[in-house]
């Protein structure tokens, strides 16, 4: 009898839970409480209460070919970083050619999923919807996948600004932004200086007569822009990951900081943080350091208080006249059609196994996908969690011991308490490469790269020293996909592609063949020193005749 999982949300992790619930053999029933998929990515001139909303202009922080799902990738002509309907563009090519959208019911909204009373023995849920009618239907489900990420619930903590009721001008938090238009000539302050107060502040300094960017603490900036014109996230190598874990954390973040002040000086444009640099999330935005030093946006501390019209800002610096602000200060996420002793949020934390499982429930039959804030793309992660989900559903993969999953979530709030600043935004923070590794390994699709190396040296140099795009966790394994490796060797044309768009006759320099030859050899040698007790003795064979001989 096929299982039924029910998804809710049909956002991105909610498209990749109904295909890999698919691809498992489950039967996924969708629900989404709006009228079409996409999630966040959907824009919407007026946002739906508590959920998600962007503003008109944004553009994805990671490039397409760390963001697409592993098994298709982007097309080659879109742009390497999208704007918001190219996204979702790619989401509806994505839902058609895996045919997804049957799955959804929109308009849906879910009011409770509750435990069944032979839960101990079954592991099955009772879930509650109602649709756009208010017709309300009661369903059972072997298991369910919660969808709805952490975008939830617009943090606007106007306690900590004393004097915000006396504001004669406008105020709201930074999801109910979406074009500048209406504040031409005006002067705004934008509070918070992540990526949404970033992109905001721009935005808005393009037409307003002064914009001041408020901030806490300073931040980070890194550019999508990277060396040679290249997307910043493509340029991270395994081999990069390793060197960074071997080094003092000090030095890994004084090396990046020296990268980043290179290109401006933190100190001197009054952005420098007391953090260092992988303390927090970095801030994303290229033009940024280009509005400040055109003086259409200046930096700030916190505010002190408002009187009026007037903000008046911790140094004592007062601006007079301020026709808008904007809160630029986060989200809080919740889970509302949970009972707590399932899983409780508090704090914007929420105790889970891998950020995905409630340790503590009798049946592994609850999953909660995309609920992280990785240092990378969300969608790779969240496709990663949902086939290891479907796995575990299954019963093919077994978790482990309540008493283990535990003591994991423990240690990974003292290592995120350790490393991170204090904020409701660190409390799920990943690291994109470490974190897929992680759930690939106990899914059994985490690349081998000394067999790689001996097996196929071509592509085996590729994963280690190319970017980790998720078409490697596709190589084996459940979900093998037989497009996987012709995916790797192209994925540098299809960066390329879209800005080739004149010819180009300039001449092309020579490649030094030598030291790669050097490097590759070298590599492969340590691949065969680590499988040394693994290898087939035809393969050791050949490789004794070319070992100097012994006396």
């Amino acid at each position: 009898m096929t299982r039924r999982v029910a998804v809710i949300g049909g956002g991105s992790s909610g498209l990749a839970c109904i295909k890999s619930c698919l691809d498992e053999g489950l039967e996924p029933v969708c629900y989404e409480s709006s009228d079409d998929i996409g999630g966040l990515w959907k824009f919407k001139e007026n946002p739906e209460p508590d959920r998600a909303s962007i503003y008109h202009s944004v553009i994805i922080n990671t490039s397409k070919e760390m963001m697409c799902f592993s098994d298709f990738p982007i097309p080659s002509h879109f742009p390497n970083y999208m704007h918001n309907s190219l996204i979702m563009d790619y989401f509806r090519m994505f839902a058609d050619h895996f045919h997804l959208t049957k799955h959804i019911c929109f308009n849906t909204k879910v009011l409770q999923v509750r435990q069944r009373s032979d839960f101990s023995h079954s592991g099955q849920w009772d879930v509650e919807t109602e649709n756009k009618e208010g017709k309300t239907e009661k369903h059972i489900f072997d298991a369910v996948m919660i969808c709805i990420g952490h975008h939830c619930h617009p943090n606007l903590p106007l306690h900590d600004f004393p004097g915000i009721d006396t504001f004669k001008g406008t105020y709201f938090h930074s999801r109910d932004y979406k074009t500048p238009d209406e504040w031409r000539n005006k002067n705004a302050v934008v509070i918070g200086i992540g990526n949404s107060g970033g992109d905001i502040a721009v935005e808005l300094s393009r037409v307003t007569k002064q914009v001041y960017l408020s901030t806490r603490r300073g931040a980070w900036i890194a550019n999508r822009v990277a060396d040679n014109g290249l997307p910043r996230d493509m340029l991270y190598s395994r081999m990069t990951n390793v060197l960074r874990r071997m080094l003092p954390f000090g030095l890994t973040c004084s090396m990046a900081e020296r990268k980043l002040d290179n290109r401006f000086d933190h100190s001197l444009y009054n952005l420098k943080p007391k953090h260092r640099f992988f303390s927090q999330h970095p801030t994303a935005n290229d033009e940024l350091p280009n509005r400040i030093l055109s003086g259409t946006v200046q930096v700030k501390p916190n505010i002190r208080r408002f009187q009026r019209s007037s903000v008046e800002f911790e140094e004592g610096s007062v601006v007079e006249d301020v026709d808008l602000v904007v809160f630029a200060t986060g989200y809080r996420f919740s889970f509302p059609f949970l009972a707590s002793h399932v899983t409780s949020v508090s704090g914007n934390k929420a105790s889970l196994y891998k950020y995905v499982f409630p340790p503590e429930l009798e049946r592994p039959t609850l999953a909660i996908i995309g609920l992280v804030q990785p240092l990378g793309a969300i969608m790779p992660i969240s496709e990663m969690q949902a086939r290891w989900a479907t796995r575990v559903f299954k019963g093919c993969t077994k978790l482990p011991p309540v008493a283990s999953m535990l003591k994991d979530v423990q240690c990974k709030q003292e290592t995120m308490a350790k490393r991170y600043v204090p904020s409701q935004r660190h409390t799920i923070q990943v690291d994109y490469l470490n974190y897929m590794d992680e759930i690939a390994g106990l899914l059994g699709v985490r690349p081998n790269i000394p067999r790689l190396l001996l097996t196929d040296p071509r592509l085996g140099l590729k994963v280690l020293f190319g970017p980790v795009t998720p078409y490697q966790y596709r190589l084996k394994g459940p979900g093998k996909w037989a497009g996987a490796r012709q995916a790797i060797f192209t994925q540098w044309e299809r960066v390329a592609q879209p800005m080739q768009t004149r010819p180009c006759d300039d001449p092309k320099t020579k490649r030094s063949f030598m030291w790669p030859l050097i490097l590759s050899a070298a590599v492969v040698g340590w691949a065969a020193y680590v499988n040394r007790n693994n290898l087939p003795t035809a393969l050791l064979d050949k490789i004794i005749v070319y070992l100097p001989a012994q006396d």
